[in-house]
């Protein structure tokens, strides 16, 4: 069995969240520049067993798509042909971004630490994560 990553996809950063190898726990791993994205994953994913991935999907109140989901869709094509092996799964990321900031407020950081946006965006992507694995349960 491999780690499940989590990918809270960004125009500018993505934060990345991975479980152990016997899928029980989601821990933040990175934020990444998106540019580098592919990159940072292929390193990764050769230093990893990596089994599957979930990506967030991006939808408002209403259950619109985000702008960003066509950005995603790019990027979710990009991923397929590097790494056709890996099963992808999306996941609803309604408010994980501010239950991560909540979260992080509470946690007993600095003003400026919990302001940080790459820390939002790695907390995000592990609540994403740690949401997949309570309903793969």
């Amino acid at each position: 069995m491999g780690q499940i990553l989590a990918i809270d996809y960004g125009k500018v950063r993505t934060g990345i969240a991975a479980t152990d190898d016997l899928q029980i726990i989601a821990s933040g791993l990175a934020t990444v520049e998106t540019s580098k994205l592919v990159d940072f994953l292929k390193k990764y994913f050769s230093e990893n067993n990596v089994d599957e991935v979930v990506i967030g999907l991006p939808t408002d109140l209403k259950g619109n798509m985000s702008e960003i989901e066509t950005d995603i869709q790019k990027f979710i094509s990009v991923f397929e042909k590097d790494f056709p092996d890996n099963k992808i799964n999306r996941l609803d990321e309604r408010f994980t971004s501010k239950m991560a900031s909540f979260f992080i407020s509470q946690s007993g950081k600095n003003k400026k630490q919990r302001q940080e946006k790459g820390l939002i965006d790695k907390v995000s992507a592990t609540i994403l994560l740690q949401n997949f694995l309570e309903q793969k349960r």
